[in-house]
C-alpha cells in the first residue's frame, strides 16, 4: 500500500480522558462478568446433582447460588451496554477503521450468545413448577453454555486488537476490511485468552461460594448444606486455578509469537537475551528513563522455558523491540505511518503497570488457591480440631481475591498492548474521536463514576443480603439416603 490514509489530530486531553473512561467502564463492567460465566456453570452442575440424587441440600445451594447469579447478572447487563455506544462516540476513528472487522463478533454475541441466553434465563427462573426436571435442568445447561458463548465472542473481538488477522486494507476507502471470518473466530490469541478467561471465572465463582458457605459455617447456620457449599467451591478454586496454569501458559506462548513487547515489558527484559540469560524476573528495579535495569533478582533459564518451551531459547528485549519497531511502523517503509507511528515515537508500555499487574494476578490467584486447600484441610471429617476463628474469617473476606486476580489480568492485556489499539494496524491516539472535546468526556466520565459506584452499593447491598439469608427451607419428607420428596409448587421461590 502506497498511499498513507489521513488521520485527524485529536486533543491529548480528550484522549487520556477517553482512554481513563472505556478502562473504567471496562473494568466496572468485569467485576460482574466472571461472576456471572463461573457461577451459573456451578449452578448447572449442582442443579444435576439434585436432578440426579434427589438430595435436599443440592436444591438449596441451586437455589441460594442461582439467585446470587440473577442479581448478578442483571447488573452485568446493564453495565455492558454502555461499552458499545464508546466506540462510535469517543472512538470513531477505530470504528470507521475496524468497525467492519471488529463488529462481526459483536454482532454474534448479540444476536446468538445472549438472545440465546435471555431466552433459557427466563425457562430457568419462571419453569421451576410449569416444566419437567429435566427440561428445567436443560435450561439451565443452556444459559451455562450461552454465558461462555458470548464471552468467547467478546474475547475473539478483543482478541483482533491483539493480533489483527483476517482482514484486507482498503486504501481507496482507508480502512480494514473483513475478508475471512474464520481466521477472526480461530484466532490463536483468541483460542488461547477463551479457556483462561473461563478459569478465572470458574476460580473467582468457586471462591464466593468459599465466602458464603464460611459464613454460615462460622455461625453453625444450615450445616448440611453449607459444608457441601464449602467443598464444592473449594474444588471449584483448585480446578480453576489448575485451568488458569495450564491455559496461561499456552496463552503465554502466543502472546510471545504475536506481542513480544508484552512480553519483554512483563519481565523488565531490556535486551535481548537467550538461555540462563533469558531469566524470570522475581524483581527488578529500571532507570528512570526506563532503558536498563539497576536491580534485580531472578531465576535463570525460566523465562527462556515459559516463552519458548526450551531452555536455549532467545526472548526478545525491549530496547531492541523498540527499535526494531521504530524502523517498521514509523520508517520510510512503514505502510501507513501516520496510523502506525505514535507522535512520541515510543512504542514500550508503561513499564510498572505491566510489570507489575502480571505479578499481581498470579499472585492472587496463588492465595485464592491456598485458602481452598487449607479449608478442605481444616474441614476434613477426620479432624479433630474445631475450625479456627481467624480461618472462617479469612475464608470470608478472600472472596475478593481472585477477582481483583481476574481484574489486573485484563490491565495487563490492555495497558500491555500499548501503544496500540490494534497491533501493528492502528495506535490508541490516532483512534480517538478527533471531534469530541475533553470537556464531554469529562463530564461522562464523572456521571458513569457517580452512577456506577451508587450501582456498586446495590449490587453489593443485594448479594450480601441474599447470601446472608442463606439458603430456602423446604418441608420435605425426608428419606433416610437423605432424599425427599417436595412438593413441585414449593420450588417456585421468588428470585
Amino acid at each position: 500500500m502506497t498511499e498513507t490514509l489521513a488521520v485527524l489530530q485529536s486533543d491529548p486531553t480528550a484522549l487520556t480522558l477517553a482512554r481513563l473512561q472505556f478502562g473504567a467502564t471496562t473494568l466496572y463492567h468485569y467485576l460482574f462478568v466472571p461472576l456471572t460465566i463461573g457461577l451459573m456453570l456451578i449452578v448447572a452442575i449442582i442443579q444435576t446433582a439434585w436432578v440426579r440424587t434427589g438430595k435436599v441440600k443440592y436444591l438449596q445451594l441451586t437455589k441460594l447460588f442461582g439467585k446470587i447469579f440473577l442479581i448478578n447478572f442483571a447488573m452485568g447487563v446493564v453495565t455492558g451496554i454502555v461499552q458499545e455506544f464508546q466506540f462510535g462516540m469517543n472512538w470513531s476513528e477505530y470504528s470507521r477503521f475496524v468497525g467492519d472487522i471488529f463488529g462481526a463478533p459483536l454482532a454474534m454475541e448479540g444476536l446468538f450468545a445472549f438472545f440465546l441466553e435471555a431466552t433459557f434465563i427466563g425457562v430457568w427462573i419462571f419453569g421451576w413448577n410449569r416444566v419437567s426436571r429435566g427440561v428445567h435442568l436443560a435450561s439451565a445447561w443452556l444459559t451455562s453454555i450461552a454465558t461462555i458463548l458470548s464471552a468467547y465472542f467478546i474475547i475473539v473481538a478483543n482478541s483482533f486488537m491483539q493480533n489483527p488477522v483476517g482482514y484486507e486494507i482498503n486504501a481507496e476507502r482507508g480502512r480494514a476490511e473483513l475478508n475471512d471470518i474464520g481466521a477472526v473466530l480461530t484466532n490463536p490469541v483468541a483460542v488461547a485468552a477463551f479457556p483462561h478467561a473461563i478459569a478465572g471465572a470458574v476460580l473467582f465463582a468457586g471462591a464466593v461460594i468459599i465466602s458464603v458457605a464460611a459464613y454460615h459455617l462460622r455461625r453453625n447456620q444450615h450445616v448440611e448444606s453449607m459444608r457441601t457449599g464449602l467443598k464444592i467451591g473449594a474444588w471449584s478454586v483448585i480446578a480453576g486455578f489448575a485451568a488458569v496454569f495450564l491455559t496461561g501458559d499456552q496463552l503465554g506462548l502466543a502472546m510471545v509469537k504475536t506481542q513480544p513487547m508484552k512480553m519483554a515489558a512483563a519481565e523488565a527484559m531490556y535486551n535481548t537475551s537467550t538461555g540462563a540469560a533469558a531469566s524470570f524476573s522475581i524483581f527488578t528495579l529500571g532507570t528512570p528513563d526506563g532503558h536498563s535495569e539497576l536491580f534485580s533478582l531472578r531465576v535463570p533459564y525460566l523465562l527462556s522455558f515459559l516463552s519458548t518451551h526450551t531452555f536455549d531459547g532467545t526472548v526478545e528485549g525491549l530496547n531492541d523491540l523498540q527499535a526494531q519497531y521504530t524502523s517498521q511502523f514509523c520508517g520510510a517503509d512503514a505502510l501507513n505511518a501516520a496510523l502506525t507511528c505514535p507522535s512520541d515515537g515510543g512504542f514500550i508500555p508503561t513499564l510498572w503497570v505491566t510489570y507489575w499487574s502480571f505479578r499481581w494476578m498470579m499472585g492472587l490467584g496463588a492465595f485464592s488457591l491456598l485458602v481452598a486447600i487449607v479449608g478442605l484441610w481444616l474441614t476434613r471429617r477426620t479432624a479433630t480440631r474445631a475450625v479456627p476463628d481467624w480461618a472462617w474469617r479469612v475464608a470470608i473476606w478472600s472472596a475478593p481475591l481472585p477477582l481483583l486476580g481476574n481484574l489486573v489480568g485484563w490491565v495487563f492485556a490492555e495497558m500491555g498492548r500499548q501503544p496500540w489499539i490494534v497491533f501493528g494496524l492502528m495506535t490508541t491516539e490516532s483512534a480517538v474521536s478527533p471531534n469530541v472535546p475533553a470537556w464531554s468526556v469529562g463530564l461522562s466520565l464523572l456521571l458513569f463514576t457517580v452512577i456506577y459506584g451508587a450501582l456498586a452499593v446495590v449490587e453489593f447491598r443485594l448479594i450480601k443480603k441474599a447470601a446472608q439469608a442463606g439458603p430456602p427451607e423446604f418441608d420435605v419428607d425426608d428419606h433416610s439416603d437423605g432424599t425427599a420428596e417436595i412438593d413441585p409448587h414449593k420450588l417456585a421461590i421468588t428470585y
